[in-house]
């Protein structure tokens, strides 16, 4: 038996066969790069957030040292009653999605508890810090 020769009508379909497969290749590699920036942009999402409420925390315990005659007025039974808490309030609506926050302010030793929690696609998150602010 003698090896024929085929001819360029098989060395066309070879070279569309690479082609198709380092089509492939290349879409592979597309769809990775794709799902690396959706996942880079919900860590940065989340790790925004979490500034936000680090930021909207401090900025509570800002108000209470410069109002700490009333910083039982910053509670969360009573901060919708008064006004510069309920600002408070009304801006942390304003940055951080489904967001709840409860205050907790001991008068007698000035201890201050704030915890911040959140909603994301992902999960609930949360901060929570504590302070003392002495009159």
């Amino acid at each position: 038996m003698t090896a024929r020769f085929r001819g360029p009508q098989a060395i066309r379909g070879f070279v569309m066969l690479e082609a198709l497969v380092a089509a492939v290749i290349f879409s592979i590699g597309v769809l990775g790069l794709v799902s690396l920036q959706a996942s880079m942009t919900q860590s940065q999402t989340l790790g925004k957030f979490r500034g936000d409420a680090i930021y909207l925390a401090d900025e509570l315990i800002g108000l209470i040292w410069t109002d700490v005659t009333n910083a039982t007025s910053y509670a969360s039974a009573n901060c919708a009653g008064y006004a510069r808490c309920n600002d408070w309030l009304a801006k942390t609506g304003r940055e951080l999605p489904g967001v709840t926050s409860t205050v907790t302010v001991n008068g007698a030793n000035g201890a201050v508890d704030i915890s911040i929690s959140w909603v994301t696609q992902s999960a609930t998150q949360n901060y929570s810090t504590s302070t003392r602010v002495l009159p």
